[in-house]
């Protein structure tokens, strides 16, 4: 029988001998582990070593480049050194050898001022012997002689300035000639012109001649009626289908028509109809006189007119002067100051103001002895107008003297638009023959060399001659020939007659 103890020695031995077999497999695992350490450490310290050998290799050949390239630069360094101090030598014997020119040249100048200083005290000695001798000669001092050199030069040189001062002159009038031309010219060409006719009569058709009847009403009350309250003749005539209008004043003449041709298009004509009709049309007529003046305003570009200015401006619309509608004439004078004051810088704005205002006083309601410039010039005054504006309205028929640069465009613009052949009534063959039987009357007279008939026959020029006329009977001439115009001749507004008689001396130099 197995004791008791084998049962209890035989599993303690086992797990003795398990613990062996681990134990020892253990160590064999870890010497192992070991061994694979060891390589890997002896095998990172072999690259390690390779690496250091490979990074020192880099860096002695970076070294070596290094100083290859800094022992180039210093090699190019000392090349260029050297060639700075081979310039530099060249430039220091370069300066030598001019130093050395320098030297001789002032040697040679210090012994030129030596010998000219010499020269100058023989010329000194000799001067004065020639002028004692030319005194003694001349018989006059020095001083007289000097002073009698110099008053020679002075009246030469007076002679010279003085011809130099008219060719100037000249030459200066010549221009300034030739530029107001191509400034007028160039004016008259940029603006639009039209014309109409001036009539004191207006036809309104009839659509037969049985309204003429209606017209003139039971015992003629229709027609007195109208009559009264428009202020015009009403001619009813044989003239079939058709009634005339008379009236010197334009505005109850368009009143009038206007009033008539709504009567005739209603059909019902009676005093009571007829009187509210031709208030109507006179408040309609008001209110047209306003809106042209504005619009002409607004056309030109100025503002700030009074309401009194407008209504005055708009009654030249149903005004004429010699058959120039006198708003369009008004307006066009405008335009034409305002080019002509931009060509030569003068205030534009103020020569368009004063010259659509020049004509202004042609509208005036009120009647007065005074003309239309003096009546305008009073209106521009109560309407607060600049002084500058006042003046060249009243100015612009030479009434009064202008004071400003504007007031003469004003005339110059008003003389270019009145002055065109066919801008007024007359045809152009008797704008000619008018103006040459002006000159014609004028040469008749002895003593006139030549005349001419300017601005449109408002002014005449007549050349006297200065050997057959002296200056005293200029002005009797002057009024004899007014005389005789005054006598001969039909003309419109009044001719200004302007003498010229001049003195011409003409010497050559040959």
């Amino acid at each position: 029988m197995v004791p008791l103890i084998w049962y209890i020695s035989l599993p303690i031995a086992g797990l003795v001998l398990g613990w062996t077999i681990r134990w020892l497999y253990a160590r064999f695992q870890l010497s192992a582990s070991e061994q694979r350490a060891e390589r890997v450490k002896q095998d990172a310290i072999k690259e390690a070593e390779a690496q250091k050998k490979e990074i020192l290799l880099e860096a002695k050949d970076q070294l070596i480049r290094e100083r290859n390239q800094q022992e180039r630069e210093n090699k190019e360094r000392r090349g260029e050194l050297q060639r700075y101090e081979r310039r530099l030598t060249l430039k220091e014997e370069t300066l030598d050898k001019r130093m050395a020119a320098v030297d001789k040249q002032e040697q040679e100048f210090i012994a030129r001022e030596q010998k000219i200083a010499g020269r100058e005290v023989e010329l000194a000695t000799q001067e004065e012997r020639y002028r004692q001798e030319l005194e003694r000669i001349s018989g006059l001092s020095a001083q007289e002689a000097k002073n009698l050199i110099i008053q020679s030069l002075e009246n030469e040189a007076k002679h010279d300035a003085q011809a130099m001062l008219n060719k100037i002159d000249q030459e200066a009038q010549v221009a300034s000639e030739k530029k107001a031309r191509e400034i007028l010219v160039a004016t008259i060409q940029r603006i639009a012109t039209e014309t109409t006719s001036d009539i004191t009569v207006s036809t309104v058709s009839l659509p037969s001649d049985e309204m003429k009847g209606r017209i003139i009403g039971r015992e003629g009350r229709n027609i007195r009626t109208l009559e009264t309250l428009t202020g015009v003749d009403i001619i009813i005539d044989d003239t079939p289908e058709a009634v005339v209008i008379s009236c010197f004043d334009p505005v109850r003449k368009e009143i009038a028509k206007v009033a008539l041709e709504r009567l005739i298009s209603d059909g019902r004509i009676h005093p009571a109809r007829i009187e509210e009709i031709v208030q109507k049309v006179t408040r309609e007529i008001q209110n047209k006189i306003y809106e042209e003046g504005e619009k002409v305003l607004f056309d030109l570009g100025i503002h700030n007119m009074s309401q009194d200015g407008v209504r005055a401006l708009g009654r030249l619309y149903f005004r004429t002067s010699y058959g120039q509608n006198v708003l369009n004439h008004s307006k066009e004078v405008a335009i034409i100051a305002g080019m002509l004051a931009a060509e030569i810088g003068a205030n534009r704005d103020l020569a368009k103001r004063a010259a659509v205002l020049h004509d202004i006083g042609k509208g005036a309601e009120n009647d007065s002895d005074q003309n239309h410039a003096e009546v305008g010039m009073d209106m521009a005054r109560k309407m607060g107008e600049d002084p500058k504006v006042v003046n060249a309205v009243g100015a612009h028929h030479n009434d009064i003297e202008p004071t400003s640069i504007e007031a003469i465009i004003v005339q110059i613009a008003d003389a270019i638009s009145a002055a065109r052949p066919g801008a007024r009534r007359e045809t152009m063959d008797n704008y000619v023959k008018r103006l040459e039987n002006l000159e014609t009357l004028a040469e008749s007279f002895t003593g006139v060399e030549k005349a001419y008939a300017i601005q449109a026959g408002r002014e005449l020029r007549v050349l006297v001659n200065n050997e057959k006329i002296p200056d005293q009977d200029v002005k009797e001439l002057a009024r004899n020939i007014a005389k005789q115009i005054e006598t001969d001749l039909r003309y419109p507004g009044r001719i200004k007659i302007t003498m010229i008689r001049e003195t011409r001396i003409v010497e050559y130099a040959r």
